[in-house]
């Protein structure tokens, strides 16, 4: 294991699941898999022992569900970036997670390339969508394409550029990881773009967001 390797917990209550994440991210030197919970309760046991990285969490679980053991780490475990890994992809179940404060949605089919990136960029606190979710999520907030950004939302989007992660924008701006991200999600929607990147690419594209 490879010193300053990003501490995770896997949370699913159905056993060869969890077994094939763990397996998938074993061999991984910059991932340390720290615990193993089948259901909600147990998974803020692991949180509090361990202080993990990140947590990542199924949806649908005996005990205590997903949305609420996401709402409980961000709650008392604010270090702890929630990574939900799930096979439901309803917009129902995918804006409650998004809510409870999770930093990404990941659907069970992606690749291993694809979930050892996503822990990373949980880790540094910044949103990470299935491209599935994305577009569900902009598809479902998307506004008109002359609709301005508002000043907040260009607050935000100028604090991204600037290389923050969800939780420095949340402290500078003087607002909550949860409000950054539906501030993010509707200017992904108004620029019709499914990451943070593209989205400062095309402000300064079109004149939203100018950079010294």
């Amino acid at each position: 294991m490879s010193e300053g390797a990003v501490r995770i917990v896997v949370v699913d209550d159905h056993t060869v699941m969890r077994a094939g994440v763990v397996a998938l991210l074993a061999d991984e030197n910059s991932i340390e898999i720290v615990g193993e919970a089948g259901d909600g309760r147990a998974a803020l046991d692991l949180v509090e022992r361990y202080d993990p990285d990140v947590a990542l969490v199924d949806l649908r679980m005996p005990v205590l569900d997903g949305v609420a053991t996401t709402t409980e780490i961000v709650a008392r475990y604010p270090r702890t970036r929630v990574l939900i890994l799930t096979t439901y992809d309803t917009d129902a179940e995918i804006e409650r997670g998004v809510e409870a404060g999770a930093v990404g949605y990941l659907l069970k089919d992606t690749t291993r390339e694809q979930l050892v990136d996503a822990v990373h960029a949980a880790a540094r606190g910044e949103t990470v969508l299935a491209p599935r979710v994305a577009a569900k999520l902009v598809a479902r907030m998307r506004r008109p394409a002359q609709e301005p950004l508002t000043d907040r939302e260009t607050e935000v989007l100028g604090a991204v550029a600037d290389g923050l992660t969800n939780a420095e924008i949340g402290r500078r701006l003087v607002i909550g990881e949860a409000t950054v991200k539906t501030h993010l999600l509707r200017l992904f929607a108004k620029l019709d773009v499914n990451d943070r990147t593209r989205a400062v690419v095309v402000a300064m594209e079109r004149g939203l967001l100018r950079r010294p």
